[in-house]
């Protein structure tokens, strides 16, 4: 019996588009994120924040989701392929096997600025996408708080 082994060349071509954050409260920001983030490449990997690691970087944030529920729900985005649970944004990129770093404009502090450089000594393209004007999840549970 013989076997026989093809490569598809559009598989090997694929670009994978890595993107990071705690997605607690989803809304449409996260959404057109995971939309821009999709259409930079041919597969969206998602990493969600393990919650004690937020609190950790975030000293007084608490999030709204655990992280099962966080990530269970940006993995029912019809944009995202695949989800992984990461606790430092300068350890993640080693993990995934991607091509592109999709960040948001706000995503500034040491540790992205860290990743950034990474990306650059591998290779590795970022793309600084827009916010979504109007909706933050600080805003969020700020309306949230006055209702």
């Amino acid at each position: 019996m013989h076997h026989f082994y093809t490569k598809n060349a559009y598989l090997c071509n694929m670009k994978t588009v890595l993107t990071v954050g705690v997605f607690d409260l989803l809304h449409l920001g996260h959404v057109e994120l995971f939309r821009k983030a999709r259409a930079l490449g041919d597969r969206l990997v998602v990493a969600v924040q393990d919650g004690d690691w937020v609190a950790k970087y975030k000293p007084g944030a608490r999030t709204v989701g655990s992280t099962e529920e966080r990530a269970y729900m940006v993995k029912a985005i019809k944009y995202v392929d695949d989800i992984v649970i990461y606790r430092d944004v300068e350890t993640i990129v080693d993990e995934v096997d991607f091509d592109i770093f999709a960040a948001g404009p706000d995503q500034r502090h040491a540790g992205f600025r860290k990743v950034f450089d990474w990306c650059r000594d591998h290779d590795k393209q970022v793309v600084i996408l827009p916010r979504t004007e109007g909706i933050s999840t600080t805003e969020l549970k700020e309306h949230i708080k006055q209702l």
